[in-house]
């Protein structure tokens, strides 16, 4: 079967081409439109389709949207409620709704020759659900889906046996763990549905002394489920303008919230490991983003393996709703190859871009070594290889490179991408060699936990060491990444660092680059000094001569 799975509705629009149950094609719209996030969540977006994303993964695959023999859609618009009747306040809901209503009518205009009857609706949170524990390594697993909202609910906790999803318990709105967070991150000045992940990082400089206060609001209801509403965010600390100074009131908001979420999140963890069993848990949703708390779950939870969807926020639905029909179907979903399933280019189309653009280039013997070269030097390098990742996370193929015993090149990075000085960047280092400097879930390919850093090595790689003395690794399989690896290695042997600084390939406000052209543009609008695109180095000093 094919079966092409269609995000639209909240945000992160994206799309998956499942085929014969084999993950082809993924792709955020973002990537190709250059709106990051794809839209803002409004209602008023709802309409709006990844369309250059579906028709991509069609082209790439060969397939014309009337061979389809599905297309999903992950949000069910007959299992929605008013949102007066959940207690949301969101008065243009309605429109919202009447738009998922009619997306099979979009889109059969967005690909013309589909059968608007092939349009099939799945439910938000299965769609999350099916894009862990199918697309994971576990045959069978337990899952945990949390994000901001569904149809009628925030939350999905189950279990996956052959491919086929027992449902335990759901959360119904208006209570809402990732709904808390959002706000949260408006409260401390930072855009709401997008900047999470920056509160989480400003939880590290503070100390939960609210955490008495939010348990109030926040906290585990004993049956699967939980209370997370109404909290008086201004009562605890005052709002902080955008672009004002967080203060240390700010930060101790932060990591008091950062604490009632991962004492909740265990909580969950060990009711469902009482209800499902098993080894494996998988996690899907945005809360499952908080690279954090997986960590507290791994450490302290139940499960022996846990494994994190590396596209958890609402783009991996498209995914999710996909692997989901093609088990409803009889086909036995299998894991995800990869992160890696977006654009690609061939070398021959590289050197014509490059050709196009007008710019010096080299071809190395070697690129690999050539990149090793300069980031010995102190260089930062701009990594373009292979296919695009789905998901949030550079992973070796849209990266920023930098040498990690500099402490400066936090700071250095951070104003290339035009990051709060606050934020840190992560370590890529070699599967076989993570344990040597890093304590945590191990291998660690997606970036989805952070490490603690052994004491004898934070002064040796102090630019990837966050204040809290953590990490957020990428470990590297040699086997699957071996340009990446190949790399890793010559740096370490010019400089005894196993490690790398690995940052996503864009500026602040701006999509991860995608093709040859976004990577020119960053190239030459920030301070990089080797862009190495495919076998090619392009260098600063020459291009700008």
């Amino acid at each position: 079967m094919r079966i092409l799975g269609i995000n639209a509705l909240f945000h992160d629009p994206a799309a998956a081409l499942v085929v014969d149950g084999h993950t082809v094609a993924a792709a955020e719209e973002e990537r190709f439109s250059r709106r990051k996030h794809g839209k803002r969540p409004v209602p008023f977006s709802a309409w709006e389709l990844p369309e250059l994303s579906a028709r991509w993964c069609l082209e790439y695959a060969g397939i014309r949207p009337e061979e389809l023999d599905a297309v999903t859609y992950s949000f069910d618009p007959g299992l929605a409620r008013p949102a007066h009747e959940m207690g949301l306040d969101d008065p243009w809901d309605p429109l919202r709704l009447d738009y998922a209503r009619r997306s099979p009518e979009f889109l059969a205009e967005a690909l013309p020759g589909l059968d608007p009857d092939r349009v099939v609706f799945v439910p938000h949170h299965v769609a999350h659900a099916a894009s862990a524990g199918p697309a994971s390594p576990h045959r069978d697993s337990a899952v945990l889906v949390l994000d901001g909202r569904g149809e009628a609910a925030s939350h999905l906790a189950g279990r996956f046996r052959d491919g086929r999803l027992d449902t335990l318990a759901t959360q119904a709105l208006p209570d809402s763990l990732g709904l808390v967070y959002e706000e949260l991150t408006e409260h401390l000045g930072f855009l709401r549905s997008s900047d999470e992940y920056k509160v989480m990082a400003l939880a590290s400089y503070g100390k939960s002394r609210f955490l008495p206060q939010l348990r109030q609001h926040v906290h585990p209801t004993g049956d699967g489920g939980f209370r997370a509403r109404g909290v008086d965010w201004a009562a605890l600390a005052p709002p902080r303008a955008k672009g004002e100074e967080w203060t240390q009131e700010h930060a101790d908001l932060a990591a008091s919230t950062q604490a009632v979420l991962e004492e909740l999140l265990l909580e969950l963890v060990h009711w469902l490991h009482g209800e499902a069993g098993g080894e494996a848990l998988t996690m899907a949703g945005g809360v499952a983003l908080n690279c954090v708390a997986n960590s507290e779950i791994a450490a302290r939870g139940p499960y022996r393996h846990v494994w994190v969807q590396p596209a958890a926020g609402d783009a991996g639905t498209a995914l999710g709703g996909a692997l989901h029909v093609a088990a409803q179907q009889q086909e036995s979903p299998m894991p995800m190859p990869g992160a890696d399933l977006g654009r690609g280019w061939s070398d021959e189309e590289l050197r014509s871009w490059l050709d196009q653009a007008a710019v010096p280039y080299e071809r190395p013997d070697d690129i690999a070594e050539a990149v090793a070269e300069e980031l010995a030097r102190d260089g930062v390098v701009a990594w373009f290889q292979g296919r695009g990742e789905y998901g949030p996370r550079a992973l070796g193929h849209r990266s920023l490179l930098a040498h990690p015993g500099r402490a400066e090149n936090l700071e250095r990075l951070n104003h290339v991408k035009g990051r709060e000085e606050f934020r840190p960047v992560a370590p890529m280092v070699l599967a076989d060699r993570a344990h040597e400097l890093f304590t945590g879930p191990l291998p660690s390919p997606y970036m989805l936990f952070v490490h603690d850093v052994a004491r004898e090595w934070r002064d040796r790689i102090p630019a990837v060491v966050h204040v809290d003395g953590t990490a957020r690794i990428q470990t590297v399989d040699e086997r699957q990444e071996p340009l990446v690896a190949r790399m890793l290695r010559g740096f370490e042997r010019r400089t005894g660092l196993p490690v790398v600084v690995n940052t996503s390939l864009n500026t602040a406000g701006r999509p991860m680059v995608d093709d040859p052209r976004d990577a020119l543009e960053c190239f030459g609008s920030a301070p990089v000094d080797l862009l190495a695109i495919g076998p090619f180095a392009v260098r600063r000093g020459r291009v700008f001569a």
